[in-house]
């Protein structure tokens, strides 16, 4: 449960890919959000997603963040390992996916059945995409960057589906030598 000071925030920026949004409270990122059809779209999704929050200007720390993802979706170097995201409510399991997706390198990809298989849990493909498809963290936790068997793309769950998936893959240089990506 969150404590009453902890007031949660959000705000919209701009990216190569279109307008992002960002949610934030008093243990870390909450939320983010890659582009909707329009600005207002994506504003409207902040606003579902996150009905508490207040739209302000980012604190020092969400403003690093919004910095390394404008880097990363400009194909640029960007480091998160000191983000703080807010994992309350988040399932242990979909917890443990997420760690794992931090680590892929950006230019490399995974499948689920990998990333299954290095939780320990080698039959928990499925589970590890449930899991991928309900990240909060987004791009910051690249769940583009694991694939279906056979390095399909398989499934994405933010708007522009696979497109988008595709989209974050190209600009990151993990399509070339990546057969079987536009099968």
């Amino acid at each position: 449960m969150s404590d009453a000071t902890d007031v949660p925030c959000f705000t919209l920026f701009d990216t190569p890919i279109g307008p992002c949004g960002i949610a934030w409270g008093d243990a870390g990122i909450r939320g983010l959000q890659l582009p909707e059809s329009s600005a207002r779209q994506t504003f409207e999704r902040m606003r579902q997603r996150f009905p508490a929050a207040r739209q302000t200007l980012p604190t020092a720390p969400v403003e690093a963040a919004i910095t390394g993802v404008v880097a990363m979706l400009s194909g640029q170097a960007h480091d998160f390992s000191g983000l703080a995201l807010d994992m309350r409510g988040v399932p242990e399991f979909h917890q443990r996916v997420y760690a794992l997706a931090l680590q892929i390198e950006p230019g490399q990809t995974l499948t689920y059945g990998e990333l299954a298989a290095r939780l320990g849990e080698p039959g928990a493909a499925r589970a590890v995409g449930q899991a991928l498809g309900r990240n909060p963290f987004a791009p910051v936790v690249p769940c583009h960057r694991v694939l279906a068997a056979g390095d399909k793309p398989g499934g994405f769950s933010a708007a522009g589906g696979i497109r988008t998936k595709l989209r974050l893959l190209i600009i990151e240089g993990a399509m070339r030598g990546t057969p079987g990506l536009f099968d």
